[in-house]
């Protein structure tokens, strides 16, 4: 079964610095978590040139940050200044305490990134930092960026989740990563495709609870991620940001989001 979700009303404006949450199991028509599986949320991250994030902790969380286009300059008290852009990606395994910051110079661009929130399946593991280059996307063809710790992708997580990304041109037909025993989720960071009859646009998501074969097709140039998805790996609920117990409860899931659609249909219209 393919669930669509619409672009996420859930957003935190900070001044400077928005962030849109996108959580995985709200797209189930009766909601049982936030998150599905190890995947907790996909953060949408805006950092306007010159804003700055002063240095915060992050626990029990595995933190991919995912840079399309733009520059994010992180600072930890582990490894010092790092660049994260289209060529370098990031994964901080925090475990048991992570402290970092991140910003944007006055004359960067402007910043928009994901910043996915996977749940380890231990709690208080010892932290880590990996930060590197990355092959460039090839043309229309799936890049495997992070697995498990005994995968092949060059940079991994504490459990059973795959992360792929993907540059599509328009009108190309392509099929999502799968994996035996695994579950689909996608997030479509610019562009348009349609899949299962549906059409998914920027910043629209699809669950996909099969690990059988799904077709889609570029509708204009895209941009998407795709997760891999263990339903039944052993999962840990503590993370600093990806479970924050201000996280709505499931039962309240659909009427919130049908609220905050509400409240934003008002603005447009005045």
């Amino acid at each position: 079964m393919l669930y669509r979700g619409a672009k996420s009303p859930v957003v935190r404006d900070m001044g400077g610095f928005k962030v849109r949450l996108n959580m995985p199991g709200w797209l189930l028509p009766w909601p049982r978590d936030h998150g599905y599986g190890p995947l907790a949320m996909v953060a949408e991250t805006i950092l306007d040139p010159g804003r700055l994030v002063a240095m915060h902790e992050h626990r029990n969380d595995e933190i991919l940050s995912w840079v399309p286009d733009g520059i994010m300059r992180h600072d930890d008290r582990a490894t010092g200044r790092l660049i994260t852009d289209s060529a370098h990606l990031m994964v901080m395994n925090a475990g048991t305490s992570f402290w970092h910051s991140e910003e944007t110079l006055a004359e960067d661009p402007p910043l928009r990134m994901l910043q996915i929130l996977i749940r380890p399946h231990s709690l208080d593991l010892p932290p880590k930092i990996q930060h590197g280059a990355i092959e460039p996307a090839p043309a229309n063809s799936w890049r495997h960026l992070v697995g498990g710790e005994a995968g092949t992708a060059p940079f991994f997580v504490r459990n059973a989740i795959d992360v792929f990304d993907l540059r599509l041109d328009a009108g190309t037909k392509a099929d999502f990563p799968r994996k035996a025993g695994r579950h689909l989720y996608f997030y479509v960071f610019s562009g348009s495709v349609e899949a299962g009859g549906m059409r998914f646009d920027e910043g629209d998501q699809g669950l996909f609870m099969s690990s059988e074969p799904l077709e889609f097709v570029g509708i204009g140039d895209a941009l998407l991620v795709a997760f891999l998805i263990d339903p039944q790996a052993q999962v840990t609920r503590k993370g600093t940001v990806g479970d924050h117990p201000k996280i709505p409860p499931p039962y309240l899931a659909r009427a919130l989001l049908r609220l905050l659609r509400w409240r934003d249909r008002l603005r447009r219209n005045g």
